[in-house]
């Protein structure tokens, strides 16, 4: 069994700024506001979360091979 990584580093497309955070196990978290350049994240289409879109690490339910927000 896999252990679930819950740090991802978060890189703002628009300044390259990266932060790494905890995601949340119980919610997506659509939105990001980027500490640097304060540019506001949204998924790329196709992807749940902002995790996915901008993070090193997908979100916990697609690493447990689950739909994210279901």
């Amino acid at each position: 069994m896999r252990t679930t990584i819950l740090i991802s580093k978060i890189k703002c497309p628009d300044c390259g700024f990266e932060k790494d955070e905890k995601m949340p196990t119980d919610a997506c978290q659509f939105f990001y506001e980027c500490t640097s350049c304060h540019a506001l994240l949204k998924p790329l289409t196709g992807d749940c979360c902002v995790y996915c879109s901008f993070g090193t690490v997908k979100c916990p339910p697609i690493q447990e091979g689950s739909n994210c927000c279901e």
